[in-house]
């Protein structure tokens, strides 16, 4: 089966989405508008993001030095027309209420929709983190915020971004020195602070496909005593765009003071910049003063539980996109087994030097290894549906549905992301792989991020 029927067997035959529709939230969906969704995006991933997979892994995010010294990325064009054709599909609202110009669409559509770009390329941009940061405005942000920074992100003008890591931290949170000082507290917008400090391994954290970015930054707030707080109890969240906007969601034409300081080359996702930004360093002073310019989000010294609100679709995202690349790495095996001709096949005295080379896929051993990636994939995928699925039980079940989802989700969201990242790629570090991703990463446009990221 290819992956459109794939997702329809699992959609339709497995977890019966269509029931979905008898609740309130998603009474005027039926399986037709579903199927439309993922037609949409079948069509959008197959003709922005496929053919260009590979020229986003040859021609990485570079940067320009500006005159007035900063640095500016450069993407190929095809990432803007990507990126484009995604926003204009209404995808980046398809969970969101009508009245906010979404779909009401159910997750498990949503995420079964989305694994089209995944499989197709994987690094042409980073949508689900504009998704995970406008829906976090929506829960924890002011009615103000909303309007202006999350709206404009989910009708594709802005684009968002997660800042937690620094480089002398790096996942330890407690650690981060980032240092938030209060400036106004009555600012329309959220009580402004001025934020001093680094983020590295910001994904999209700089580019030119919107027109902003809202950067979302965790910092800390000093204490009484001017330290900063020790551990993560000190964390609050901040809305940090980098060009500063009015109440009515334009542009000021005043340059924040955020700065790129420079990419990071991973080995995979290639097509996507990763970023060490400088927060409040001076390059690009507001009013004449260092600081980059941020409004609290939610309550002081709560940027934690904010910033883990959005962690059970960012986990289903995160293990659907590794999902997703080891499909595409199984594809590019199975076609390379089917036309590379090598070895012979033993038969009752051993193996014929006489006969011609037969085709991989008829030795047995090369069978056990593709359906082991097989196995995977698929299997992985499943629990991923079924995870996005409970998502929907979770916000639209009756009491005793809702918890029984949030429970399973407790037990099950950690494994969609590191689990499934982890082993859908296991099977794949086989030599015989190795020689056919080698072959194929000139020929398959589907399979060249997935080859290098292994």
């Amino acid at each position: 089966m290819n992956l459109r029927q794939t997702l329809d067997f699992l959609l339709y035959d497995w977890l019966d989405a269509p029931t979905l529709t008898q609740r309130p939230r998603f009474a005027e969906h039926s399986r037709e508008t579903f199927d439309a969704v993922m037609e949409t995006c079948e069509r959008i991933a197959r003709e922005k993001y496929a053919p260009f997979n590979r020229l986003v892994d040859t021609e990485e995010p570079r940067t320009v030095t500006e005159p007035d010294g900063s640095l500016r990325v450069v993407l190929p064009q095809a990432t803007h027309d990507a990126r484009a054709a995604y926003a204009e599909s209404g995808m980046l609202a398809a969970a969101q209420d009508y009245e906010h110009g979404g779909m009401q669409l159910p997750y498990v559509i949503e995420a079964a929709a989305n694994a089209f770009f995944g499989k197709a390329s994987i690094s042409i941009g980073s949508n689900l983190l504009t998704v995970g940061n406008a829906n976090l405005l929506m829960v924890h942000g002011t009615e103000l915020q909303k309007q202006v920074f999350a709206a404009n992100e989910f009708n594709g003008r802005w684009a968002g971004t997660m800042c937690l890591s620094e480089p002398q931290a790096g996942s330890s949170l407690s650690d981060i020195t980032t240092r938030a000082t209060l400036e106004d507290q009555d600012d329309p917008l959220g009580p402004r602070y001025r934020l001093r400090g680094n983020k590295m391994w910001i994904s999209s954290g700089e580019h030119e496909l919107t027109e902003n970015i809202v950067h979302l930054v965790l910092a800390k707030i000093p204490g009484p005593d001017g330290k900063l707080i020790p551990g993560v109890k000190g964390i609050s969240l901040f809305i940090v765009p980098k060009k500063l906007v009015d109440t009515e969601g334009n542009l000021t034409g005043v340059r924040n003071d955020v700065a790129l300081a420079g990419l990071n080359h991973k080995l995979g996702w290639r097509g996507t910049t990763n970023t060490l930004l400088n927060f409040g360093e001076g390059q690009f002073k507001v009013d004449g003063e260092a600081g980059a310019v941020g409004y609290l989000v939610g309550q002081p010294h709560q940027g934690l539980r904010c910033m883990f609100h959005m962690m059970n679709e960012a986990r289903i995202a995160i293990g659907m996109a590794a999902t997703m690349l080891g499909l595409a790495g199984y594809e590019a095996s199975l076609d390379y087994a089917k036309t590379r001709t090598q070895g012979r096949p033993v038969g009752p005295a051993g193996k014929d030097p006489s006969q011609p080379p037969v085709r991989l896929i008829e030795h047995a051993d090369i069978k056990r290894m593709l359906l082991i990636q097989k196995s995977y994939c698929e299997g992985a995928l499943a629990l991923l549906l079924y995870c996005a699925k409970l998502v929907d039980e979770q916000h639209t079940g009756d009491a005793a549905q809702a918890d029984e989802a949030r429970l399973l989700l407790e037990v099950l969201t950690p494994s969609p992301r590191a689990g499934r990242a982890r082993t859908v790629w296991r099977p794949t570090r086989s030599p015989f792989r190795s020689t056919a991703a080698t072959a194929t990463r000139a020929t398959s446009p589907s399979s060249s991020t997935g080859a290098t990221t292994a």
